[in-house]
């Protein structure tokens, strides 16, 4: 069975609550090892009222302040930054095979002075490339070109020249024959009518199909 670090998220949040209600069925999936740190796994079960099953393996990691149930603060975002690089460390070195992230607050994130908006910025830094945001379920994937930018920021991304090479790699990675791209406006634009980002985006899927069969 493979081995899953998981992050254990904002511990002023529902994350810890999370890994230990759903442990029995994580376990049936996974070797999970939760980064977090010993003391404060001890008092945040308690606080929930909750016991920590004997078998929930830890990493430790992080330092220990107090939980304020529903509070940002800047000792929540640095500890749940340490137990998200604690777990991106352990899939480097190998030890695992893959990571889980639980949720995180970006307020406190910001207020501990990190300059990540979230995990997936945070990973392409990492991890020296740009990672992808993806979300679905078996039937269908949906892949984000934008995230963690403002919605008036978006028009200003879909530029040909940059949709062109993620294009690419979604195609790389994905190995699939097919894949459908959402245009931007209501009913794609309807041909300038709504919007003409969708002509930046018709010169992407163009020059990206064209790539490969040259």
């Amino acid at each position: 069975m493979k081995k899953i670090a998981i992050s254990i998220g904002d511990l002023n949040g529902i994350g810890l609550e999370i890994a230990l209600r759903a442990h029995d069925e994580v376990k049936k999936l996974c070797q999970p090892i939760y980064c977090i740190n010993e003391n404060m796994l001890g008092w945040g079960a308690a606080l929930l009222g909750l016991d920590v099953p004997l078998d929930f393996e830890i990493r430790d990691c992080g330092k220990v302040f107090e939980i304020e149930a529903g509070v940002c603060s800047a000792e929540a975002g640095e500890s749940s930054y340490d137990s998200f690089i604690t777990a991106v460390a352990l899939a480097k070195s190998n030890e695992v095979s893959g990571i889980v992230t639980l949720p995180i607050n970006k307020e406190s994130w910001a207020m501990a002075g990190l300059e990540y908006k979230g995990h997936t910025d945070a990973l392409s830094d990492l991890l020296g490339c740009e990672a992808i945001m993806m979300l679905g379920c078996e039937e269908m994937f949906t892949i984000l070109y934008t995230h963690h930018i403002p919605l008036c920021d978006v028009p200003h991304e879909v530029k040909a020249k940059k949709l062109k090479p993620f294009l690419l790699k979604v195609y790389e990675e994905l190995g699939e024959d097919k894949i459908a791209v959402l245009g931007l406006n209501p009913h794609a634009g309807d041909n300038g009518v709504i919007g003409d980002e969708e002509e930046e985006i018709k010169k992407a899927i163009a020059k990206a199909n064209h790539f490969f069969r040259a």
